[in-house]
């Protein structure tokens, strides 16, 4: 079975990675660099379990910047490419996951195509109305970046926005590269598959939210955050996971699925989701103003990078802080490895971790990190637990 995978992400790279364990699988990117490095065995991003498979399994994979051949020759398709959100639309921009699709038809007139991107709610019922095509359908993924290859190997489960034998063929493609036995599979029609996809991703940011909240009133009435956290999450409904406070919710996921499921609501009545959007915001505020009252001359930045085993710090957390900062008129400086640049945000960024700590009267970070031990009375944290 030929599998073509368009984009090589996270989403992208994990699924290839898997599939390939079984099936021929081609890599589809148009950065050259990403593709010598993959054809070298070489990950061009973060994921220890990625790197591992590329270097040491046995894998059927291959990568090229030849979309057309490669998708002539496919009998599925998985769309992974990028659907930032646009603020000016108040929609995901899905113009890469449009411009594959219709490469892939005008190439190939009987492959499936399975879209793996994040999508607005009723995307693939008004792709399929507008192409006059049935071979698209849709199925969410539920990754962490730096962890992506162990969530599609032990999945908490398989979901399909269809219900047909080429759904099934698919759930099946995944279980077989899968290590974990008796996943859960749901298939569900298009529309509800979208939908599970942003609900999901939007209660994970509202848990963010609700502690982050928790731990902002427990420091402003000069409470222990963690008694009262360990409390509230010895009740089994709640349970204890996903309860660190932290500077806010960031990364890829969560910051533009919620305001995608916030206007997906348009006409429909909510309190909630808008709630969860503002609440992220507000919290920023908070560690911005808590930060400033300490009246820092020079405040260093450690790491962009939110969380272990991510090289990824697009749309974290702490650059909505470092804005709130420069706004006050304080001086930032930047310690983050995974940078090239001499300077971020008009902020300078130093490569020493002995001249960052010294040059730095308090150290922001959002986890807490052995790196910074010598230096613990300098550092603002709100990490409660030393995890994500």
């Amino acid at each position: 079975m030929e599998i073509v995978v368009a984009g090589t992400g996270y989403v992208g790279l994990s699924n290839a990675v898997l599939l390939a364990q079984h099936e021929q699988v081609t890599a589809v990117d148009i950065v050259a660099e990403k593709v010598a490095q993959l054809q070298a065995k070489q990950s061009p991003i973060r994921d220890p379990d990625i790197e591992h498979f590329l270097q040491h399994e046995n894998l059927k994979f291959s990568a090229t910047t030849d979309a057309a051949a490669a998708y002539r020759k496919a009998d599925w398709v998985l769309i992974a490419t990028p659907t930032d959100y646009d603020p000016e639309t108040n929609y995901f921009n899905t113009s890469s996951v449009d411009q594959v699709v219709r490469q892939v038809l005008e190439h190939n007139d009987h492959c499936h195509i399975v879209i793996r991107s994040t999508i607005p709610v009723g995307y693939v019922q008004k792709l399929r109305q507008e192409l006059h095509t049935d071979r698209v359908f849709f199925a969410p993924e539920f990754l962490r970046e730096g962890r992506a290859l162990h969530d599609n190997l032990y999945p908490s489960r398989i979901v399909v926005g269809e219900r047909s034998a080429r759904a099934e063929q698919f759930a099946q493609l995944l279980q077989k590269g899968a290590r974990k036995a008796d996943v859960p599979v749901q298939y569900t029609e298009p529309t509800e598959a979208e939908a599970i996809k942003l609900f999901a991703n939007t209660y994970l940011a509202m848990r963010v939210a609700f502690f982050n909240e928790l731990d902002t009133y427990a420091e402003h009435h000069g409470l222990d955050t963690r008694q009262i956290i360990d409390g509230v999450c010895l009740d089994p409904r709640i349970g204890g996971h996903y309860n660190n406070p932290s500077f806010g919710y960031g990364g890829y996921c969560l910051p533009k699925d919620t305001r995608q499921l916030l206007a997906n609501y348009d006409q429909v009545p909510q309190v909630i989701i808008g709630a969860i959007v503002d609440a992220n915001r507000t919290r920023k505020d908070f560690i911005a103003e808590a930060i400033a009252k300490r009246n820092p001359r020079k405040v260093g930045i450690y790491r962009l990078v939110m969380k272990a085993g991510s090289d990824n710090f697009r749309s974290s957390a702490i650059q909505g802080i470092m804005r709130r900062l420069q706004e006050k008129g304080i001086e930032l400086v930047i310690y983050e490895p995974n940078l090239k640049e001499s300077e971020f945000f008009n902020c300078k960024v130093v490569k020493n971790i002995s001249e960052f700590k010294q040059n730095s009267d308090i150290i922001v970070s959002n986890r807490m990190s052995d790196e910074l031990a010598d230096v613990a009375d300098k550092v603002y944290t709100r990490d409660i637990y030393n995890n994500d």
